[in-house]
């Protein structure tokens, strides 16, 4: 189903979540997004001398979200 191209590196840690004001785990399929397990809020992990997570999206557009393509071959 997922073709030889495709490379799934999952990521999971522990922070505070900002939406639901809970110490939880967080999964990431992509580059600093991740999603809080209790509210399923996305949040984008901010480094700067301390690990934060900021609620992802803002009012001036659309949250972005995963795409899965199918490769051509």
């Amino acid at each position: 189903m997922f073709g030889k191209g495709m490379s799934l590196k999952a990521e999971v840690t522990n922070g505070d979540c900002p939406l639901c004001d809970t110490r939880t785990v967080f999964v990431s399929l992509y580059t600093n997004v991740y999603r809080c397990i209790t509210c399923g809020g996305d949040t984008e992990q901010r480094v700067n001398g301390v690990i934060k997570y900021i609620p992802l999206g803002n009012s001036t557009g659309p949250t972005p979200k995963l795409v899965l393509e199918r490769d051509g071959s």
